[in-house]
This record gives structure tokens, sequence and C-alpha cells, in this order.
């Protein structure tokens, strides 16, 4: 019998009830032919590839990394909360040490959705790794966790999440948002005043092929990942970077896939997008399984593979090469980014304009960060919704100094009730939720 080099958990969760209309490329055949295709393969006869079944997320789970407004229940189907529920039962796996590594394949989505969420934009409603790394963070205690997305649009959600935490390094490798949804994404987006170069997003010309995608690995991810140390990596495992994908540009094979995943040995792989449902998927998915699994994936190349034509140009090559440069330029000054972002105790504020596509509605935001040198900053949120409802979110970061802790309580109790329809406190030290 054949058996696993690393042993590995896997999660499907196809999520049978819930899609936004029978025909939209986010539906439930994106796992179903995978699932026949890892059954058809024998995967599950290997010795050391174990299935879990995911479970329910709950209400504290979300509201470690989320606002959900007006409620958790309104923004969300119990479909969502299996989803994550799927991440959250591989962390636990993994983390307890029952599998070296574990592959959630699960649906709904959730890298577009923001720390404050009024519905879905981006085919997502919650951030399924958002919600578990902060379950792992506050469970197991993990300090240091590095998030790379691969998924063909920027992972603006997970960003936004993370954009202010000097503790999880968020890489985002996707084509260049000029061309594609979500419009964002570019190098000089480089996370909050406290956290300058932790958040590093390498947008990438169209027609980029797995030579483009493997230099990215090799020449930028693998060195900061290297330099920052995490106690662990996620793989936001989007698979629309196929050549096949039907939203998107780029010339990403399977078997590039498979090798990425041997490159970054990822602890926890979690599916996003991918809409090829027939041509890229099952053998994304079985070239993913068998990369963390430590088999041989040779042989899983997709029927109409042409290596000839998916090459290349020189001048993608060069634009990559460039981009590369760039980031690996910002990471090196991130230390002094930090120092020049402001003075501590003062207030940084940022303004932003956010359209939830899914739902049809539109955000103005303005947020004020504490500029701090020992942690993240607490920071809050003034946030109103059209259609929808206006909000002040006040969060505290996990790993807060007493002045960012004393400095978040002060944004909650002064908030005006009268000015909000709700006021929410994310106490991520204590690990409690307040809404008044």
């Amino acid at each position: 019998m054949l058996e696993a080099l690393n042993k590995t958990g896997l999660v499907f969760f196809p999520a049978f009830d819930w899609a936004i209309d029978p025909t939209h490329p986010e539906r439930e055949e994106r796992l179903l032919y995978t699932q026949d295709q890892v059954i058809e393969e024998g995967v599950f006869d290997i010795r050391g590839i174990i299935e879990y079944k995911p479970e329910l997320v709950t209400n504290q789970d979300v509201r470690r990394a989320h606002f959900c407004v007006p409620d958790e229940k309104t923004i969300t189907t119990e479909s969502h909360l299996i989803s994550a529920g799927g991440a959250k039962a591989i962390a636990d796996a993994v983390l307890n040490k029952e599998v070296k590594n574990g592959f959630a394949l699960v649906r709904p989505p959730g890298h577009h959705s923001m720390r404050v969420s009024h519905g879905g934009r981006g085919f997502c409603h919650i951030n399924i790794e958002a919600i578990m790394v902060e379950y792992i963070r506050s469970q197991f205690g993990v300090k240091k966790i590095a998030v790379v997305d691969t998924d063909c649009h920027h992972g603006d959600g997970t960003n936004d999440i993370f954009w202010h935490d000097p503790d999880v390094l968020f890489i985002s490798l996707h084509q260049d948002g000029r061309t594609m949804y979500p419009g964002s994404g570019f190098p000089d987006e480089l996370g909050g005043p406290n956290a300058k170069g932790s958040n590093l997003n390498i947008p990438l010309p169209p027609g980029t092929s797995t030579e483009g995608y493997l230099y990215v690995i090799n020449n930028c991810v693998l060195p900061v990942l290297n330099e920052f140390k995490p106690d662990l990596i996620v793989n936001s495992a989007g698979q629309d970077n196929h050549y096949t994908d039907p939203l998107t540009n780029m010339n990403f094979s399977a078997q590039g896939y498979a090798k990425m995943t041997s490159l970054l040995k990822p602890d926890i792989a979690v599916l996003e997008g991918g809409y090829s449902i027939e041509g890229a998927l099952p053998y994304v998915n079985l070239g993913i399984i068998l990369a963390m699994a430590g088999l041989d994936y040779s042989g899983v190349v997709e029927p109409d593979f042409n290596p000839e034509r998916l090459k290349q140009s020189v001048s993608i090559t060069d634009k990559i090469k460039k981009t590369v440069d760039l980031i690996n330029a910002y990471w090196t000054q991130k230390d002094t980014l930090r120092e020049k972002s402001g003075t501590p105790g003062d207030l940084a504020v940022r303004h932003r304009e956010i359209f939830y596509d899914t739902d049809n509605i539109f955000e103005r935001q303005k947020e004020k960060v504490r500029i701090c040198r020992d942690c993240g900053g607490c920071f809050e949120i003034d946030s109103t919704a059209t259609p929808g409802y206006h909000i002040l979110a006040v969060h505290i970061p996990i790993n807060a100094c007493k002045a960012c802790i004393e400095a978040g309580y002060k944004f909650f109790d002064r908030a005006d009730k009268n000015k909000f329809d709700k006021v929410f406190l994310q106490d991520r030290t204590k690990d409690t939720y307040e809404i008044k």
C-alpha cells in the first residue's frame, strides 16, 4: 500500500445548499469534480491521508476576526459557518499534531471579506483563513503566522484584517489590480504605520506562466519567509491562476501549483477561488494534495496541457523581475518605514471607500490607529454602509501593550451611542467582544 511521506489531513465541504445562483461560477460543482477525481485516484486509500469532517464555527470564532454588521446571523448562512469550520478542523488536526499538514477544500471562499463586513463582496461574506488564524492564536498561543495568498485575485480582505498586525506576515501573489477585481494589491500597499512591510503585495502581469510564479516564490517569497521565521505557514490556495480559468488571464498549470506547494511547504492550505470546474480544479487539487503528502505528482497533467503555448513573453519576465526587486527593497526597509510612520501616541487616519459587489452595498470608512512601537496599535473604524448601518468598531490587538489597551477602551467608552447604530469592541487580549 502507498504511504504518504507527510501525514496529511483533508476536509471536503461542497456546500450543496449555497450558491449566488445555480449557474454562478462559485457553485458546489467546484468541489464535486475534485471529490470524484480524488476518489477515482484512490487518494483516500493512501496510508497517512486522513479525511476530517468540518464543524461549525461559533459567533466567538467569527468575532475574533470580524465586526459583522448588524450581526453574524444576518450576513452568513450555515454554509459559511461550516466552510470556516472546515479550516478550523484542519487547524485543530495540525496544531494537535495528528497530521503534519492539512488542506481544507471548502466553499464558500472568504479572502475578500474585511475586518468590517456588511455583507458579500467577491463571493465572500466572512474570511475563513482569518477566522482560522485568530482561532489558532487564541487557542494554541502561536505568535508568528505567515499567510501566502496565491489566488489570482488580490486577497484584499485578509490584507485588511492583518493590515496593522506585525506578527502576521501577509503575502499576496495576484494578477495586476489594474486588470482585474478588486483593483487593489499594489507594491506600495505595505501595511499600517506600525506594521509596514508585514503586508507584501506582488501584482503580476496577465499572461504570467508557471515560470513567473516560481520565480517570485524562489526569489522573493521564500527569502522573506526565511527571515520572518513564522511558526506556521498558511496558503490561501486559490486556483484561478490556471490557464483555463474563465475569470482570469494567467497561464499557470497543475504541475506549477504542485511545485509551488512543494516549495512553500504550507502547514495548512485553504481553498479560495478557482472556477474552471472540469478543466483545472480536479487536477490542481490533486497535485496540491500529493505535494503536501510528499508523494510523486509528476503524472498529474491536464488533458490539454501544452507547455509551449503557455510560455510567458520576455517582457512579462522583465516586469516580474522588476516587481520582485521592488518588493525585496520594501522588505529590507520595513524597520525604517515603521520608524518614519509617525510619533508614538499620535493617531494616523485612513479614509476608504469599499463596494460590496455581491450585495450592492457602498461603505465609507474613517479609521484611526494609535502609533505604537510596542504592538500593532489599537484602532477605531467609523463605518457607514448604504444601504445599511452606521457603526463604530474598536479593535485592541492580541499582543497589545498597556497603553494601547487603555486607549482602545477610551475609544469605546467615549463613543456616542446616539451617533451610531451600534458600537463594537473587539479586545483580543481578553478574547472578548462587546456591543453597545
